[in-house]
């Protein structure tokens, strides 16, 4: 099989290669075709790569492109895992928001919004050529705002693009671990949007775990969502969130960490990268080493603000080794060889939950084949959950209205409606300030 990886120069490329070494079965990628605009990070990648496959018997063949169409045709895969604007974008993104006193995470807030209206027509650019192309390929979607991006696609591919994030599956691990269960027999009743879900249950041998875990402090206090959250506010919720609603639920203390951060997190990525793919520039490095040394100091610092902000503490080792490569690869293996398996992804809707239409990219449990993802069914959200779901989907919306029509006065809205941006003014304070960063943007008038 040939899988295309759009993003071919991105940092994480080499997760997905490890994990794709690793599989002997039939009916495994062969071909690993990698494509990204900037030929230096395409070289650097490959490095590390070369380096990786070294000694692996039947090691995929890497080949690389700066052309799309070239890298489309013929893909039985394709993984998007695109950054429209490059991490210097997501650290305007940030500090725009910041200035005005508001979030400016990647996926979260204002500067969830600003990367979305920049990435939603390059993503439906890319599901034109795909169909047209290669209408038989599986898209899988890492790019975020996951959520956002996988609808934007599926309007064009339909349930052919499905759309991966590695925080579901880590918040089910760590759960699991604490309650001394193996994660590979427990299912996790996980139901919400992308960054913004809640795992309701945990179930072992049909025994819904997660009531013990809420009744016991300290299980509660041994694992970095109950330090983040809290005992008190996880057995009000009855639910444990997923971490990136630490954003919703401790804004002011959230948003107060960034500003007084020495660097946004994106600006730490932006110049911890520059330096590894200046490093790769230099004959002598060692890729593999290098890319591994650097993948490390990233993962350990994910959310420091968060958990600074909370009192939580460092990472569990076990959280550092990534995780969204196993998903994706055991996304391709249950479609290419019709291997059965329960995943949270990213889909439509299709009346899953009921608050939501049908096209709605909604992140909940689905059973894999060689047909594709079909969401389970699902019990109704709590209301104040069902609250912000439909709030934050309705910003969704607005964005990608906005990206069809290029209206400047949609494009407000979408800021305006969201939770964590406080007034009209401010919302179109932040348009204004994003399109002066990003040319990008220019198309909303």
């Amino acid at each position: 099989m040939r899988l295309t990886i759009l993003g071919g120069g991105g940092f994480r490329v080499p997760l997905v290669h490890g994990a794709l070494l690793g599989d002997r079965a039939e009916g495994r990628v062969t071909r690993v075709v990698l494509h990204d605009l900037d030929p230096d990070r395409l070289s650097a990648v490959a490095r590390v790569l070369a380096r990786q496959a070294a000694g692996v018997p039947g090691a995929p063949e890497v080949t690389v492109t700066t052309d799309l169409d070239e890298a489309l045709r013929g893909a039985d895969f394709v993984f998007s895992a695109i950054r429209v604007g490059g991490l210097a974008g997501r650290a305007a993104d940030e500090r725009v928001a910041l200035d005005l006193g508001v979030l400016g995470q990647e996926t979260v807030g204002a500067g969830g919004i600003a990367y979305g209206l920049r990435t939603v027509p390059v993503a439906v650019d890319i599901a034109r050529r795909v169909a047209r192309l290669a209408p038989d390929a599986w898209v899988i979607n890492f790019t975020n705002p996951a959520g956002l991006v996988t609808e934007a696609m599926a309007r064009h591919l339909g349930d052919r693009v499905i759309g991966i994030c590695d925080s579901p599956v880590g918040l089910g691990r760590r759960i699991a671990r604490v309650l001394g269960a193996d994660p590979r027999e427990a299912f996790v009743d996980y139901v919400g949007l992308n960054h913004l879900g809640w795992v309701r249950g945990l179930r072992v041998g049909g025994r819904d775990e997660l009531p013990r875990l809420l009744a016991d402090p300290a299980l509660l206090g041994s694992f970095e969502e109950g330090r983040l959250f809290g005992a008190d506010w996880l057995r009000s919720l009855g639910a444990v969130p997923n971490e990136y609603l630490h954003y919703y639920y401790f804004n002011r203390e959230t948003v107060r960490a960034y500003q007084e951060a020495e660097r946004t997190r994106g600006a730490f990525l932006r110049d911890q990268q520059a330096a590894f793919y200046a490093r790769m520039k230099e004959p002598d490095a060692d890729a593999l080493a290098a890319w591994d040394r650097t993948r490390a100091e990233r993962e350990a610092t994910y959310m420091a603000e968060n958990r600074d902000a909370a009192g939580a503490g460092d990472r569990e080792a076990e959280d550092l080794s990534g995780g969204y490569e196993q998903v994706a690869l055991a996304l391709m293996r249950a479609i290419a060889r019709d291997e059965r398996t329960t995943l949270i992804l990213n889909v439509r809707n299709r009346g899953t939950l009921s608050a939501l239409d049908g096209e709605a990219v909604v992140e909940v449990p689905c059973l894999v084949d060689a047909n594709g993802a079909h969401p389970l069914a699902a019990g109704p959200l709590p209301g104040h959950a069902t609250g912000l779901v439909c709030a934050v989907k309705a910003v969704e919306r607005e964005v990608l209205s906005a990206a069809a029509s290029g209206s400047r006065a949609t494009a407000v809205k979408a800021f305006a409606l969201h939770p964590l941006v406080d007034s009209v003014s401010v919302a179109r304070a932040l348009l204004d300030g994003y399109r002066a960063v990003h040319p990008g943007l220019a198309y909303l008038a």
